[in-house]
């Protein structure tokens, strides 16, 4: 049995403008499945449909067609049932200002029938780095440890499923850290793990399965290690002084002064470096690297245009 099984998913809302019954589809057709105890992730663009696939999940937003379930559960007919295996961390920072941090997850516990779990909260608040904020208002917290706290909310009923929706996004060093090693702490343990990021670095050292979707559908479904060995085998950096002519850019990723080649072997890398010599731009550092997950990414997102 999957821990998330999405079969067929279809979300349609209705355009504003144009004809009457004219429809966009912000999920067409998306179908996979997640194992019990995977750490998955689910990447793509601005708008490709992330969230409204978790909302879906969380029974936030019903599904135009398809079904979806948690652990056998489905989540329109047995939501209450699906919704106690699920633990959700949105992107927004949605709190109750009237409570400190401990009082939150008391009543946030409540909501699931849960009593008597001091001790788990404890833990949370240890292992998120909250314990000498536990009777903080949050109204008093920063933005950093109110993302703590909205970890330790989806986490204080002990949800097999754990669904952390862009969950380091503008948080510092620290946290990312402290959160990371928690989670892979709770996934060794058992827990199932979806993960949606644009920190394509975590995903990469975290995800031992991803998925990739645009415009709505699942164009890659793949182990992280074979995603990577598609790529291109080498990567060419470059920090320049000035900028490359058109026909050296059209094939470059450029990041400021950065300047990235995909390369497959030596002699491809040699002909950049030529050309980039002949262009009269100066360069004032080489780097040879593995391609990453982000050249892959570019490499799907790319190809789909």
């Amino acid at each position: 049995m999957s821990a998330i099984s999405f079969k067929s998913v279809c979300r349609r809302y209705p355009l504003a403008r144009g004809p009457r019954g004219t429809t966009f589809a912000a999920l067409d057709d998306v179908s996979l499945d997640i194992e019990e105890g995977e750490f998955f992730g689910l990447l793509g663009p601005n708008g490709a449909g992330k969230t409204t696939l978790i909302s879906i999940l969380a029974g936030l937003v019903r599904a135009s067609s398809g079904r979806v379930s948690v652990l056998g559960y489905d989540v329109q007919a047995d939501y209450a049932l699906a919704r106690r295996k699920l633990g959700v961390v949105p992107q927004e920072l949605v709190f109750d200002p009237f409570f400190n941090v401990r009082e939150t997850l008391r009543i946030q516990s409540g909501y699931f029938g849960v009593k008597n779990n001091d001790a788990w909260i404890d833990e949370l608040l240890e292992s998120l780095g909250l314990t000498d904020k536990a009777s903080a208002n949050m109204r008093q917290l920063s933005g950093g440890m109110k993302r703590r706290v909205l970890v330790a909310q989806a986490l204080v009923h002990k949800p097999p499923v754990i669904v952390l929706d862009e969950p380091t996004a503008g948080v510092d060093v620290e946290l990312r850290q402290t959160l990371w090693a928690f989670v892979s702490r709770l996934n060794k343990q058992g827990h199932t793990v979806l993960l949606t990021t644009h920190y394509l670095e975590e995903a990469e050292a975290l995800c031992g399965r991803i998925a990739m979707l645009k415009s709505g559908k699942v164009v890659a479904l793949e182990r992280t290690s074979e995603l990577l060995k598609a790529a291109s085998s080498h990567v060419l950096r470059l920090k320049v002084e000035g900028e490359l002519p058109a026909h050296l850019l059209a094939r470059a990723r450029v990041t400021g002064r950065v300047v990235q080649f995909p390369a497959h072997d030596a002699s491809e890398i040699e002909r950049y470096l030529a050309s980039v010599r002949e262009s009269g731009v100066k360069v004032d550092d080489v780097e040879i690297t593995k391609a990453d997950l982000e050249d892959v990414f570019l490499d799907v997102m790319g190809a789909q245009r």
